[in-house]
């Protein structure tokens, strides 16, 4: 018989848990939902429907920023994989005069906000006439301070007699991190793989500024300027139906790699 505190808990746990995912099940019934029915919709909706659907995807290029986000996530999430994990293993394992200040700086300049750093961006991506091309939005993504953070840990956890004795057998650098530390560090590849790939999936504010071309607009930038922009005509349920279609592909990613997210966030530490 479960404790009386237990049972609390419980009771506490999976009230906070219907709270937040019942925002998300209205959302996507309320998508399925005629129009006029949207305002009486409670739980389940009196009529299925995809009109919401197939008006949305006949007013917008839906697809092409579909590709688009997929590409630019997808190439920005393994730029920063690579790129972090030489950092990270360069900071942890790799004896060099101002290692720590290097990484005290990187740490220094996750404080900074975005904005601070937007101009002289958009004035680089204007010098490189990367303006409405994906690369304004992939090459900028790649020094990511977070995952430098999380890789260094991750290497700092892995004794060095295991790289001494790579180094034995002939192993360069490069094959030591991606051949034999990195199957080690799965959960850490993983977590910040998800999360790259969700800020980046996520991210408007720079799409909005870099990119004008309809064709290579990412999707949430697209489905912004669709929501605000007058073209869903102040109907709601092809607003919600767009919005679900933007947040399906992250759903899916963390439904299958969540396990892994959770055990890197719970055992990742800061190491000196």
């Amino acid at each position: 018989m479960m404790k009386p505190y237990k049972a609390i808990l419980f009771i506490l746990l999976t009230g906070a848990a219907l709270s937040f995912l019942y925002p998300f099940y209205w959302m996507i019934m309320a998508s399925l939902t005629p129009e006029a029915q949207i305002g009486e919709l409670a739980f389940l909706p009196g009529q299925l429907t995809v009109d919401n659907y197939v008006l949305m995807i006949s007013k917008i290029p839906i697809w092409r920023s579909l590709l688009n986000s997929t590409i630019v996530a997808s190439l920005s999430t393994l730029g920063v994989i690579v790129f972090g994990s030489m950092t990270g293993y360069a900071l942890a394992k790799l004896p060099f005069r101002g290692r720590n200040l290097l990484f005290f700086v990187i740490i220094f300049t996750m404080t900074l906000p975005f904005q601070i750093t937007l101009i002289p961006n958009y004035i680089l991506m204007v010098k490189f006439r990367w303006v409405d091309t994906l690369a304004a939005l992939i090459i900028p993504a790649l020094n990511n301070a977070f995952a430098i953070l999380l890789f260094r840990q991750a290497f700092k956890s892995i004794p060095d007699d295991l790289i001494h004795a790579a180094r034995v057998d002939g192993c360069g650098e490069l094959r030591i991190i991606f051949q034999i530390l990195f199957p080690n560090m799965l959960p850490t590849i993983i977590t910040v793989g998800i999360i790259t790939f969700m800020s980046s999936w996520n991210d408007v504010l720079w799409p909005l500024i870099v990119i004008r071309d309809e064709q290579w607009m990412t999707m949430p930038q697209l489905v912004t300027l669709f929501a605000v922009g007058g073209r869903a005509e102040a109907q709601l349920g092809v607003k919600l139906a767009s919005a679900v279609f933007l947040a399906l592909p992250i759903i899916i990613a963390y439904s299958i790699f969540q396990r892994h997210f959770i055990q890197s966030m719970a055992s990742t530490g800061l190491k000196n």
